[in-house]
């Protein structure tokens, strides 16, 4: 049966520590709230650049049940993107990452930058989610080494490449980042992969990913999945990203079909909602 404790109350303690392998062990995924400090991602960008209104919305993703915020200064996003100094990153941290972490619920701070993921930690972050998954910035594998804080290790491609088996490169990259990981003394016990939904991949091998996502089961690993309002949905609907919340949605679901333990998601209460009822239909075959 789905337990009726407050889902954010399993993962964290004292100042939003984190317990991973008790939101791990849980029945259905924990759901990772997106926060974007950025004036130009793919779905909300400009929305949270003021702290006030950053600030407001991660009281509104703990109040929905988010278990986890994932705060990004830089987009990202595969298409167009800009990239930043770490000092422009910090600037867009400095006066909304602490106010969150003082919400209680761990905090994320989603950056390829070893030296602005080494001040969220000392600000409180308890998890790095690294879209590069540890081979872009080579000072990341050592910090994470030394905090024994648990990191994301996301695929990802500098560009999409149609001819290619998706899943072989996906499993090639993982076997890289996970021998820079022990070669750097992370414990394995400390990282959970991403496919990078979306990242380097044209949108029918995304969804390739999802649909065959158990085999990165085999690497004994926790995956996380995020699939929220990504251009692959369009494809399917036609839709712009704020009208993809359906499409999230079927996505997430198939995800924790196929093992995910934890969904990165824009739509904290929608997503709860759904994986809840899920679970509780899945509890009855």
């Amino acid at each position: 049966m789905i337990a009726t404790m407050s889902r954010s109350a399993l993962a964290a303690g004292p100042a939003g520590h984190l317990d991973l392998p008790a939101l791990l062990s849980r029945p259905y995924p924990a759901v990772m709230g997106v926060l974007n400090l950025t004036p130009d991602s793919f779905s909300d960008g400009g929305q949270f650049v003021v702290p006030e209104r950053a600030l407001a919305q991660a009281r509104r993703m703990v109040a929905e049940g988010a278990d986890i915020i994932d705060i990004g200064a830089e987009s990202t996003r595969p298409y167009g993107s800009e990239p930043i100094s770490a000092d422009e990153e910090l600037k867009r941290l400095q006066p909304v990452l602490p106010e969150v972490v003082s919400l209680g619920v761990p905090v994320s701070i989603d950056s390829m930058k070893s030296a602005v993921v080494a001040w969220a930690l000392d600000h409180g972050a308890v998890i790095a989610n690294d879209v590069w998954g540890l081979q872009r910035d080579a000072g990341m594998a050592r910090l994470l080494a030394e905090r024994k804080l648990p990191v994301v290790v996301m695929h990802n491609r500098d560009s999409a490449d149609p001819a290619i088996d998706i899943m072989k490169d996906i499993a090639a990259f993982f076997a890289r980042s996970l021998d820079i990981a022990a070669n750097a003394g992370i414990s394995a016990e400390n990282i959970v992969l991403d496919p990078g939904i979306g990242f380097g991949k044209t949108p029918e091998q995304s969804m390739t990913a999802l649909a065959r996502l158990g085999e990165l089961c085999t690497f004994g690993r926790p995956i996380l999945v995020g699939a929220s309002r990504k251009r692959f949905i369009s494809t399917v609907s036609p839709s712009e990203p704020q009208q993809r919340l359906g499409g999230s949605i079927a996505a997430h679901l198939v995800a924790a079909q196929n093992g995910a333990k934890i969904i990165r998601s824009h739509d904290v209460a929608e997503t709860v909602q759904a994986l809840g009822v899920a679970a509780a239909i899945w509890d009855q075959r």
